[in-house]
């Protein structure tokens, strides 16, 4: 028989970029950076916000969970 997963999730990071209207971030295309990944819910209940390279903003930027 196999093995439960347990409390492991699988999420989505969107980019904070998408958000942003300002004029200061030059994009070099447009569209929304996404990564799955998965996290602990026991650990970590609340939202998972990391650093990761965005193709569309060309720099490294603040990914934050998404439903």
């Amino acid at each position: 028989m196999g093995k439960n997963k347990g409390s492991r999730i699988t999420i989505t990071l969107e980019c904070e970029c998408k958000n942003k209207t300002e004029n200061r971030i030059q994009k070099r295309k447009n569209g929304i950076s996404r990564y799955t990944t998965s996290k602990n819910r026991r650990n970590t209940p609340n939202r998972l916000e990391m650093k990761k390279f965005c193709k569309y903003c060309n720099c490294h930027s603040n990914f934050k969970e998404i439903k």
